[in-house]
């Protein structure tokens, strides 16, 4: 297991890290204990950042994080919450809300400390409150010892440079944009190492569309996305090599994003993801796979308020 420097918080992080969106996932049965499981078998095997949100699955995401946990030494793990988004509309960054979500969320990890607190998809709400209300309330906690470091988290590109040009931000964390199919993070990355901003990467497989499984039904992608990665991932099949594979190692393979999260209740994904970051990238194929998805190079789909959305 590689480990990186986060930005300047002073944490070094292994550049997997477990997303624990699964353990509180409700579209689809989880067996809790299998997931439980998943995230033990993280730990011991050196995935010590566990990524949570009192979103997922409305709070059990962060309870389940806690029980797992329960018996393990604080120093031995180092975690990441976020608050401001708790359900699939519902947003409440006010400095009040800030306060008693993290309040919550000590009691459902039932730690002392949260290492990392995110604001949770801020595209969908005010930029301004986050610089004028929702960061300071946070800095707040900081300051009370109840929080490490404190940042962001979103999908638009622009909405990073829009807040990073008027706050202070601890650490940033990225989904979808440093993939096999969409590099738009990279081209921020120089921003983040000037302010001293830790950069934290997420879903390399881009919700199964860089895998063969069958994707869910809401998945964003256009049809022409759909058939482009589904011909990409064929052509490595033809090559014995597991698409996904391909797309973790490339998501892992930028020195300045200091750790990806990828998310599983399954154990024996999480042991293949530790195989395959330990072996090297073919590059051979690698060039083959991104020539075959050069026509959909930084496709992105629109989400969040318009003002909020990337443009281009």
């Amino acid at each position: 297991m590689q480990y990186r420097a986060l930005g300047s918080t002073g944490l070094t992080l292994p550049w997997l890290g477990f997303g624990a969106s699964y353990l509180g996932r409700d579209s689809q049965t989880v067996d809790f204990r299998a997931a439980m499981r998943a995230l033990r078998v993280a730990l011991d095997l050196g995935i010590n950042v566990i990524d949570t949100s009192p979103y997922y699955g409305r709070g059990l995401s962060e309870c389940l994080v806690g029980i797992g946990l329960k018996d393990v030494p604080r120093d031995r793990f180092i975690l990441c919450t976020k608050l401001g988004r708790y359900d699939e509309e519902h947003f409440d960054f006010s400095g009040r809300r800030v306060s008693e979500s993290i309040d919550v969320s000590l009691r459902r990890l039932g730690v002392e400390h949260l290492d990392i607190v995110l604001c949770h998809d801020v595209e969908h709400t005010s930029l301004q409150q986050i610089v004028d209300e929702t960061l300071p309330a946070m800095r707040r906690a900081q300051q009370q010892g109840k929080v490490r470091f404190v940042g962001i988290s979103g999908y638009p590109m622009h909405m990073f440079r829009w807040i990073l040009e008027r706050a202070d931000l601890d650490v940033a964390l990225s989904y979808n944009h440093y993939t096999l199919q969409n590099t738009m993070l990279a081209d921020m990355v120089p921003l983040f190492k000037a302010k001293g901003v830790g950069v934290i990467n997420a879903a390399p497989f881009e919700t199964r569309l860089l895998t063969n499984a069958p994707l869910p039904r809401w998945h964003k992608a256009t049809p022409e996305v759909r058939a482009i990665c589904r011909q990409a991932a064929e052509h490595c099949t033809e090559r014995g090599v597991d698409i996904a594979q391909v797309a973790l190692q490339f998501s892992l393979s930028h020195p300045r994003l200091s750790t990806c999260i990828v998310g599983s209740a399954n154990s024996d994904n999480v042991r293949k993801w530790v195989e395959w970051a330990d072996q090297p990238l073919d590059q051979h194929l690698l060039a083959e796979v991104l020539a075959i998805l050069q026509p959909i190079h930084n496709w992105y789909f629109a989400t969040g308020r318009p003002e909020n959305r990337d443009h281009g």
